[in-house]
């Protein structure tokens, strides 16, 4: 027994019912927000409101993940730390989106359909060849990627890749729905300060 006394598998479908439970209450609630959202990312620039990118799931499956495109529509499809002016591509309200996390808000779309959790590693993008290869190694990839995750609250878009997998790893082995709200608590307290997000 692990998971402060839930087995594994216990504990994934209590974990899936939450996010279920946890999502629907969430696009209620912030509805007005996500259609005020959609609005202005529609008025502010050319090209498709939401943006959907192929991201890594659960054991390196590839699905569809949505945001609010904060990017023009000319961007490299690559990670923005890639890009050597991340801040030339972005739309008018690019920068707000990203800081706020109100980009992030489609993404309950792929918690309600399975692909992602409320907490649990980044989705890494297709291409991102080597942090996948250290996720696999770390046995990372066996568990759903999260909107938000420990690396999230412990760097986000500051942290190299190799120290990235180290906490991602860490929550792996130590899951637990206590570690799942403390995640949540400082996801939301890190969203309020507006901390390591760099573009």
């Amino acid at each position: 027994m692990n998971h402060q006394g839930i087995d594994k598998s216990m504990y994934s479908i209590l974990k899936r019912i939450f996010d279920l439970g946890l999502a629907l209450s969430a696009s209620i609630i912030l509805l007005i927000p996500i259609l005020l959202t959609a609005l202005c990312v529609k008025l502010s620039s050319r090209g498709p409101i939401v943006y959907w990118s192929d991201r890594v799931g659960k054991h390196n499956q590839i699905f569809k993940m949505p945001k609010f495109r904060s990017m023009r529509i000319d961007t490299p499809a690559v990670a923005t730390h890639l890009l050597s002016n991340p801040e030339q591509y972005l739309t008018p309200i690019g920068s707000f989106l990203r800081k706020s996390s109100l980009d992030e808000l489609p993404q309950l779309w792929s918690i309600l359909m399975g692909d992602m959790s409320f907490v649990g590693p980044r989705p890494a993008l297709y291409n991102q060849d080597d942090l996948i290869a250290l996720r696999t190694e770390a046995g990372v990839h066996t568990i759903p990627p999260g909107l938000t995750g420990w690396a999230q609250i412990n760097g986000r878009d500051e942290l190299p890749i190799p120290q990235k997998v180290a906490l991602d790893s860490y929550y792996l082995q130590h899951q637990s729905f206590g570690f799942d709200f403390r995640i949540l608590l400082l996801t939301f307290l890190k969203v309020l300060r507006r901390d390591g997000i760099t573009h």
